[in-house]
């Protein structure tokens, strides 16, 4: 596996997707070996799913255990019940949560069916900021350069909020449900600033579809028209990448 350092973020370059995902939870038991009572932050969608499996693998063994973890999600979607199998509430106990030793009350995920989203935001920044920061928060890139649902804009929103979804990010996911039109319009997502407060962070990303936007992220300009371009400043960053998302980096850098 290809280690590329620049500044301060760490680039793996994987063969291929199980390989980032073994190398992505090679990363987490690495934290969980040395720190037990670890604050994960997780994330959602396709790409970590492969890493998840590897966890749930690793904790079967005995090398790992959750039972003194706690956890944050970056986002749910808006409104939607938690037993909604599209929730990101029902994700994360179908994908990890029900398979490993992790205590389901240490597992925290803003409320999708909030009454007041401004108020659910801040009192999830506050569970956030009681751990100090979580010890590794993992992200996913869309296609448009969003990190949680933070959404291209003019400003970098610090504090989870409400979010309007990009129309692209609605038809990226509109693979996970019946048709577009059941894909929710809007999300709570922590803010860049809470995603910025991380001790650090594990990006994961793969396909030629992030190609693009992956060298835009590195080595473009920071902007909040690009989100995940902010992680430029972050202090410890370990990204993973599959060969084909690495490609348009690679061909710069090298």
């Amino acid at each position: 596996m290809k280690t590329i350092k620049l500044n301060d973020m760490t680039i793996y370059v994987a063969k291929n997707y199980d390989e980032m995902s073994q190398k992505g939870a090679e990363i987490i038991a690495e934290l969980l070996k040395a720190k037990p009572d670890a604050a994960l932050g997780l994330a959602t969608g396709g790409t970590p799913v492969g890493m998840y499996k590897e966890l749930i693998e690793m904790n079967k063994k005995g090398e790992i255990s959750f039972k003194e973890v706690s956890s944050y999600n970056l986002d749910e979607y808006y409104p939607i019940e938690k037993t909604n199998d599209q929730s990101y509430d029902y994700f994360m106990r179908d994908n990890l949560f029900n398979h490993v030793d992790i205590d389901i009350n240490n597992t925290h995920i803003p409320n999708g069916m909030a009454a007041d989203c401004a108020a659910e935001g801040k009192a999830y920044d506050e569970l956030v900021r009681a751990t100090g920061g979580v010890d590794i928060q993992v992200l996913g890139i869309g296609g448009n350069g969003h990190i949680g649902f933070n959404e291209p804009c003019d400003v970098f929103d610090p504090i989870t909020h409400q979010v309007t979804l990009d129309e692209r990010t609605i038809r990226d996911n509109a693979r996970f449900f019946n048709s577009i039109e059941e894909v929710p319009t809007q999300a709570i997502t922590m803010g860049i600033g809470t995603i910025m407060t991380a001790k650090s962070i594990l990006l994961l990303a793969s396909g030629k579809g992030k190609a693009p936007i992956v060298k835009e992220m590195l080595l473009g300009k920071v902007t909040p028209q690009v989100p995940a371009s902010i992680l430029q400043f972050h202090k410890d960053v370990k990204i993973v990448l599959d060969e084909e998302a690495a490609a348009e980096l690679l061909s710069e850098i090298e």
